[in-house]
């Protein structure tokens, strides 16, 4: 019924818990997850979660705040991402909330880490899982510097956790990507992201629970975890006016649509 579109199963807070989280899964109904890696150190484990369960899907990349890990090649890249059960490209994107007394300028490796994942998917044609916090103007100039405006040949994907505000999700949405929304929606303070839960179309909505990360209300402050994305998914139907079921279904077909796991 449900689909959690963005998890880290293989982070040490719910590897452990693996057979509680799967069995709390099956009574929330949530039916299926993607797996996100964020290092090449982890893509092992994250590929053999998604191998060993058939409602696991897995991506293969490098996250952008992460320093001193191996450096994803695009050979490195497009191995890993035409495995089986790899149904995207990611998580990438830039990061220039933690700069500390470093500068935008010096952020260069970031940006480049994120063209090499951009011209992975386009040669592998599987969406990218977009992270973007701080960094929106840049993240959205260098999609379409490599080419993502949504014409043919584009990977597409999703821009994962949204943040941001309207007028970048206006921008994301006219370049072909999926919105995603987390528990944070259902955070007392989150009326403007609220606000763009409400101006993004039925039909390229994802709901996330980025876990271990942002559990959602009633949830807040403690590990959250694939089976509480049905409170992202009931806050967003309220925001838009229609059954929780429906949302489910809406959402899990986005799904289908932009990841086509098999």
């Amino acid at each position: 019924m449900f689909t959690d579109s963005h998890c880290h199963l293989t982070y040490p807070d719910l590897a452990a818990s693996w057979p509680a989280i799967r069995d709390a899964m099956a009574a929330a109904h949530v039916d299926r997850a993607l797996c996100i890696c964020t290092t090449l150190e982890e893509f092992g484990d994250v590929h053999r979660l998604a191998m060993e369960n058939a409602h696991i899907w897995a991506s293969a990349g490098v996250h952008p705040d992460n320093e001193g890990v191996t450096e994803p090649s695009l050979d490195d890249l497009l191995r890993l991402g035409a495995l089986p059960k790899v149904v995207a490209v990611g998580e990438t994107g830039l990061d220039y909330y933690r700069l500390g007394e470093r500068t935008v300028a010096e952020m260069e490796w970031q940006r480049e880490r994120f063209r090499v994942h951009i011209r992975a998917a386009r040669q592998l044609q599987k969406p990218l899982v977009i992270h973007t916090r701080s960094a929106s103007e840049d993240t959205l100039a260098i999609l379409r510097e490599e080419g993502e405006d949504g014409s043919s040949g584009s990977a597409g994907g999703v821009f994962h956790c949204f943040t941001e505000d309207q007028t970048v999700a206006q921008a994301a949405l006219d370049l072909g990507f999926y919105i995603s929304f987390s528990g944070i929606l259902t955070f007392k303070s989150a009326q403007d992201i609220r606000d763009v839960a409400a101006m993004v179309p039925m039909d390229r909505l994802l709901i996330e629970t980025d876990s271990p990360y942002l559990a959602p209300v009633p949830y807040r402050g403690k590990t959250n975890n694939p089976s509480y994305v049905p409170y992202v998914a009931k806050q967003l139907a309220e925001i838009k006016g229609c059954p929780l079921e429906e949302m489910a279904q809406v959402s899990s077909a986005n799904f289908t649509t932009l990841f086509k796991p098999t």
